[in-house]
Formats: structure tokens, sequence, C-alpha cells
């Protein structure tokens, strides 16, 4: 079980994050004590082997409706874990390792991969990530400070 080692900092029920080792600069996460695992929204999730272990592929795209900013990601699989959603819909999910940035800490989280296209938010951040030293005020949100808008490249398929 994890423990906070740090002294608690105050946090949104939703906040910007980074993931910097993705890189991905920011995303949108919903803080989740309901939630045991944190999970990331991700696209075209393919296993592979690479020295004989286990690895993923997959594409995280940061903003909301839009493919602007989309990175691909290559990690070694954790583990792999039977999720259930909060519809009450089971599935196996790939497990990663990731460095997560939020409110300035850098903190080292179990992330399952799964497509979270239907919900709000990109992200979610559960309770064992948040047990490593942040108490949520559910009635406070951005704590961290909001993200800028995202750049949009120019001239991306229009004539």
């Amino acid at each position: 079980m994890a423990r906070a080692t740090h002294s608690s900092i105050p946090a949104g029920w939703r906040e910007w994050v980074c993931l910097p080792e993705v890189p991905v600069p920011w995303i949108k996460a919903k803080l989740d004590t309901g939630a045991r695992t944190s999970s990331l929204h991700v696209f075209r999730c393919e296993e592979f082997t690479r020295d004989g272990a286990d690895w993923v592929r997959f594409d995280v795209h940061p903003w909301q409706e839009s493919r602007d900013d989309s990175v691909t990601v290559e990690l070694p699989v954790h583990d792999r874990r039977r999720v259930r959603s909060s519809s009450g819909h089971a599935e196996e999910r790939i497990v990663v390792l990731m460095t997560i940035r939020m409110l300035e800490r850098d903190i080292t989280a179990e992330v399952t991969l799964t497509n979270r296209d239907a919900m709000g938010f990109r992200m979610l951040i559960g309770r064992q990530t948040l047990r490593q030293g942040f108490v949520v005020d559910s009635a406070r949100s951005y704590l961290g400070g909001k993200a800028p808008k995202p750049v949009r490249r120019a001239n991306r398929g229009k004539g």
C-alpha cells in the first residue's frame, strides 16, 4: 500500500498534469478518489516484444477533440489487470509505469491504458497515485494553474 512520503498538497478535483517522460506537457486530469488506479486515454494501442520483454506502443492526443500535439509512446508493460469501469464494464487493461508531474511534484504511477473517448477527461488520477502526498478538495479546480490553449499547427490539411 502506497503511503504519503511528503506533506499533503491540496489539489482540485480536476488538474492539468504533465507526463514529462512521454513527453506530454499538458493533459487535463480528473482526480478520482473512487478509482483505485490511474488511467490514460490512448489510441492505436499495440503490444510488441523488445529484447524478450513485453512492450506497448500507443498514441496520446492530449487535447480533447483534437489530434494536435499527438505523441506516440513506447513503454514496457508493467502488468495486466482486470478493471471495472464506473459503468460496471470489466476489461483487461495493460498497466505501464509513468511519471506524472502534478502541482510541481513528480510521482511515479501505475497507469492503465484504455479508451476514455466517452469520458470528459483524457486522464484519471486514482487514489493509489493520490496517496503519494495529495489531498483532493472537491470544491476547487486547477490549483496548479491552467494550461495554455493548444497550439494549432498551421495549414494542417487545409488548402
